[in-house]
C-alpha cells in the first residue's frame, strides 16, 4: 500500500481537495491530519474495526485509550452519558483548542477506543483543516499522534511519512503544527478534576475557570506500585528518539551549561556522537558541540513548538546521546518537562548537586 499525500492550504482550504480524505474516513480507512498540537492518525471513532487499524499502524498497546475529535460541540451529548458543569464551563472558554476532556462514555463508543475504561476523552481542535475534515466526514474521529508508538510525536507531514509510509492510507499535509505538544488531558469525570497530561492549556488557565484541580503524580514521576497512573496508557514510554536523552537540571543556567559541557566532552571521549538541546540564552556556550536551540526559555511556547522536531533532527544526525537543558515548570513549561522526562526515561542530572566537575 502506498500512502497518498494531499496538500491543503490552511488559510484557503479547498473543500474539493479535502473530500477524498473525508471519504476515506467514512469508509473505515486511516488518515493522518494536522491539528494545532501535533499530527493525528484518524479513523471513524464509531467503528471498532477502523479504530483497530490505528493500533496496528502505530504498534500501539491496546490498553492505551484514544482521544475522539469532533467539530460540533453538540456531538458531546451523543458520545458521553453525563456532562459535568465544569466541563461545560471549560468548553465555553477553551474550545476549540488543545484541551481534551475525559467524561463518562455513552454506549456508542466502541471498546477499542477506551481500553476497557468507562470514560472517553473528547476534544475539538482549533486547526481549520482538522475542523473542516471532521465536518466533511460527518463522524467523530479517533486520533492519537500519527507516529510509531513511543517515538516523538509528528509536527509535520514528513514526520508522519517517516514513521507510517505504507502503513496508512492517506496524509493531509497542511504545514507544521503550531503548539507542538499534544493536548492537555483533564479528567472531569471526578471531582476535583484530575490533570492526566499537561499541554498547551495550562493548569492555571483551567483553575481560573473551574477552581482547584488535582495533578496526577505520574506526570513528572515514574510509575511504581505505589504510584499508579489513572489512565493505563500513561505507564508506557513516550516521545523517545533513538538517541538516549539526558536532562540537566539547575536553578543556575551557568551551572547548567557547565555540567552540560562536561558531559558532552565526557561522552565525546567515549566515542559517542552527542547532540545538545540548548535555549537561546545559553546557545553560545556550546559552540564546540552539535547544538540546536529549542527556543527562548522566557517564552516556553517556542520550546514546545520545536521540541519533537529537534529530537527527530538529532535522530537524522545519528546522535547517540542528546543532552537537554531542563526548563522552568511554570505554565506550558510543565508540559515541556513532562515530555522531556518521559523521553529521557527519567534520566536527570541535577547540576546543583555536582560539587566539582568530574567529581
Amino acid at each position: 500500500m502506498k500512502t497518498q499525500v494531499i496538500k491543503i492550504d490552511a488559510e484557503n482550504i479547498n473543500e474539493n481537495a479535502l473530500k477524498p480524505a473525508a471519504e476515506a474516513l467514512k469508509q473505515g480507512m486511516t488518515v493522518a491530519f494536522p491539528t494545532e498540537t501535533v499530527y493525528g492518525l484518524g479513523a471513524n471513532a464509531l467503528d471498532g474495526i477502523a479504530v483497530s487499524k490505528i493500533f496496528k499502524a502505530k504498534g500501539r498497546p491496546s490498553d492505551n485509550p484514544l482521544i475522539v475529535h469532533i467539530a460540533d460541540r453538540e456531538k458531546v451529548s451523543e458520545l458521553t452519558s453525563f456532562i459535568p458543569d465544569k466541563a461545560v464551563a471549560l468548553m465555553d472558554k477553551l474550545w476549540p483548542g488543545p484541551l481534551t476532556l475525559v467524561m463518562k462514555k455513552s454506549s456508542v463508543i466502541p471498546k477499542e477506543i477506551t481500553a476497557g475504561l468507562d470514560t472517553v476523552g473528547i476534544r475539538m481542535p482549533e486547526h481549520p483543516v482538522a475542523l473542516e475534515l471532521i465536518k466533511l466526514a460527518g463522524i467523530p474521529v479517533a486520533a492519537p499522534s500519527a507516529n510509531v508508538s513511543g517515538k516523538p510525536s509528528p509536527t509535520a507531514a514528513q514526520h508522519v511519512l517517516d514513521d507510517l509510509d505504507g502503513k496508512i492510507e492517506m496524509i493531509v499535509d497542511a504545514g507544521s503544527s503550531r503548539v507542538g505538544l499534544e493536548s492537555t488531558v483533564l479528567d472531569v469525570s471526578s471531582d476535583p478534576p484530575v490533570l492526566l497530561r499537561p499541554g498547551g492549556v495550562t493548569p492555571c488557565q483551567i483553575e481560573e475557570i473551574i477552581g482547584h484541580i488535582e495533578i496526577d503524580k505520574t506526570i513528572m514521576n515514574k510509575v511504581t506500585a505505589d504510584n499508579v497512573p489513572k489512565s493505563p496508557g500513561m505507564k508506557y514510554k513516550h516521545y523517545s528518539p533513538k538517541a538516549h536523552v539526558i536532562i540537566v537540571e539547575s536553578s543556575d543556567i551557568n551551572k547548567q551549561a557547565e555540567v552540560m559541557c562536561y558531559l558532552a566532552e565526557k561522552y565525546k571521549k567515549e566515542g559517542k556522537k552527542v547532540g545538545v538541546c540548548a535555549t537561546d540564552q545559553t546557545f553560545d556556550k556550546y559552540c564546540l558541540y552539535d547544538t540546536i536551540s529549542m527556543g527562548d526559555r522566557n517564552h516556553p511556547e517556542t520550546i514546545a513548538s520545536s521540541l519533537f522536531s529537534i529530537f527527530r533532527e538529532f535522530d537524522g544526525r545519528r546522535a547517540d546521546i542528546i543532552l537537554a537543558e531542563a526548563v522552568d515548570q511554570n505554565g506550558v513549561g510543565l508540559a515541556i518537562m513532562n515530555r522531556m522526562v518521559k523521553a529521557a526515561g527519567y534520566d536527570i542530572v541535577k547540576a546543583d548537586l555536582v560539587n566539582s566537575i568530574g567529581g
